[in-house]
C-alpha cells in the first residue's frame, strides 16, 4: 500500500462530523439578557470520544442542546456532516436528530409504563421500521450496550440504575447514529455501575461511534481522548486525559 493511499484513508477516517463556528446563545426573559455561550468553536472528527467539563452554569447543557438540535444558536454555525443545521426548519432538524444523534441522559428518561423492548425501539417508529425488524434491532442494541435479553419484557423500574442506563444506551444506539451525546451518564450511578457504563461507551467508540460526554467527574473525563473545559460560555482550555485516572482502570 502506497503512502498516499495510507494518508488518504487516514483523512477519510478523520472526517469532520461536527463543527461549531463562533456559536453564541443568548436567552431573553422579561427583558433580561443572559449570555449562555459567547462564541464557541469546536471541531469533532469521526471516531472521537471527547469530554466537556465545567462548573454549573458554564454553558455545558446549552452547548449539548445546540449540538443535539434541541435548541438553535443566536448566531454562529453548527454543521453536522457538512449540513449547516442551524438554518434548518424544526421538521428538518427533527429528522437529522432522529437519524444522526443518540442521547444518553443522567436520569435515563425511560418510560416506565413501557417495557424495555418498547423503550429501545421508540426511535425506530418514526422511521417506519416494521415491528419484526425493530425487535431484532432492539435486541442487537441491548447486547451491544452490555445488557441482557431477559430484560426486554421487564419495565424499567424493575431494573437497577446501572441496568436502566444500559437500556438508555441501547435506545440511543438502536438507530446507528453518527453521534452519541451523553449528558452526565454516570451522575446517578455508583462506582461499579459507572465503570460498566463508561466501558460500554468506550466499546462503542472502538466500534466507530463518535461520542461527546458532558461530565463533572474527572475519572470519567480521563476515559476520553480530549477534555474541553468550558467556563462562562467559552472553551477555556483543552486538556490531554491521563488514562491511568480513568474510572475503568483506576482503583
Amino acid at each position: 500500500m502506497s503512502r498516499d493511499t495510507v494518508v488518504e484513508r487516514s483523512v477519510l477516517m478523520r472526517r469532520e462530523v461536527l463543527v461549531l463556528e463562533d456559536v453564541v446563545k443568548v436567552y431573553m426573559a422579561s427583558s433580561v439578557e443572559t449570555v449562555a455561550l459567547r462564541g464557541v468553536s469546536l471541531r469533532v472528527y469521526s471516531g472521537d470520544i471527547i469530554a466537556i467539563m465545567g462548573p454549573s452554569g458554564s454553558g455545558k447543557t446549552t452547548l449539548l442542546n445546540i449540538v443535539g438540535l434541541l435548541d438553535k444558536p443566536t448566531s454562529g454555525r453548527v454543521v453536522i456532516e457538512g449540513v449547516d443545521v442551524s438554518r434548518l426548519s424544526s421538521g428538518e432538524m427533527a429528522r437529522i436528530r432522529n437519524y444522526k444523534i443518540g442521547f444518553v441522559l443522567q436520569f435515563y428518561n425511560l418510560i416506565n409504563r413501557l417495557t424495555v423492548l418498547e423503550n429501545i425501539e421508540m426511535p425506530l417508529i418514526p422511521r417506519g421500521v416494521p415491528r419484526p425488524e425493530r425487535v431484532e434491532m432492539a435486541k442487537r442494541a441491548l447486547l451491544r450496550a452490555g445488557g441482557e435479553l431477559s430484560w426486554l419484557p421487564k419495565k424499567p423500574n424493575q431494573l437497577s440504575g446501572g441496568q436502566q442506563q444500559r437500556v438508555a444506551i441501547a435506545r440511543a444506539i438502536v438507530g446507528e447514529p453518527e453521534i452519541i451525546l451523553a449528558d452526565e451518564p454516570t451522575g446517578n450511578l455508583d462506582v461499579a455501575s459507572s465503570r460498566i457504563v463508561v466501558n460500554t461507551l468506550q466499546e462503542l467508540n472502538r466500534e466507530g461511534a463518535t461520542i461527546l460526554v458532558v461530565t463533572h467527574n474527572p475519572e470519567v473525563a480521563h476515559c476520553t481522548q480530549r477534555i474541553y473545559l468550558i467556563r462562562d460560555g467559552l472553551i477555556a482550555d483543552t486538556l490531554s486525559p491521563d488514562p491511568s485516572k480513568c474510572i475503568v482502570t483506576s482503583g
